[in-house]
């Protein structure tokens, strides 16, 4: 199953309400697994009143919330069922699953809020030698453990004093040998 952003449908002003209340949820029922991301569009204007500069938070979509997520019966649920929310914004009927969003308009989105997502293509492979060129570990070697594309980090067997010492690290932070 792969995850896709879903446009939800909020009462009016209870955006970030909705995003606390299934940011909860989602914790409470553990569905970290399915439900990842929920963002309330918004974008900084500056407004003169009384010839005071102020700088405020506009809702970009009032009355809309974004949410990342794996389409299950679960997820539906939980964020169908989360306070404040009046539905999903593309589905047909009650029982019918919404449409997600093409990537293009997500990403689209997540450029004009500054959150772009991050597509990194790496050509590295578990078991793999690899030297660290940055932080603490710079100039150390070590065998790539595992490879996490979403956080676009990685675990790094590095040999320490005799000793195989996992190490957490950005795609960044490695070249191959």
């Amino acid at each position: 199953m792969e995850k896709n952003w879903y446009v939800v449908h909020t009462y009016s002003g209870y955006e970030n309400k909705v995003k606390t209340n299934l940011e909860k949820r989602v914790e409470t029922m553990g569905m970290q697994d399915k439900i990842f991301r929920v963002i309330v569009p918004e974008e900084e204007e500056t407004d003169i009143k009384n010839g005071k500069k102020k700088t405020v938070k506009r809702k970009v979509f009032p009355g809309y919330v974004l949410v990342e997520l794996i389409m299950t019966d679960d997820s539906w649920y939980v964020v169908r069922n989360t306070p404040g929310v009046t539905g999903f914004v593309g589905s047909a009927g009650s029982g019918s699953k919404p449409t997600p969003l093409l990537q293009e308009e997500i990403n689209s989105i997540l450029k004009t809020l500054g959150v772009e997502e991050k597509r990194i293509d790496i050509d590295f492979e578990i078991g793999e030698t690899v030297r660290v060129k940055e932080g603490p570990f710079a100039n150390f070697t070590g065998s790539i453990e595992e490879i996490d594309k979403d956080k676009a980090k990685l675990r790094v067997l590095v040999n320490m004093f005799g000793r195989d010492t996992p190490v957490e690290l950005e795609f960044t932070q490695i070249d191959k040998l």
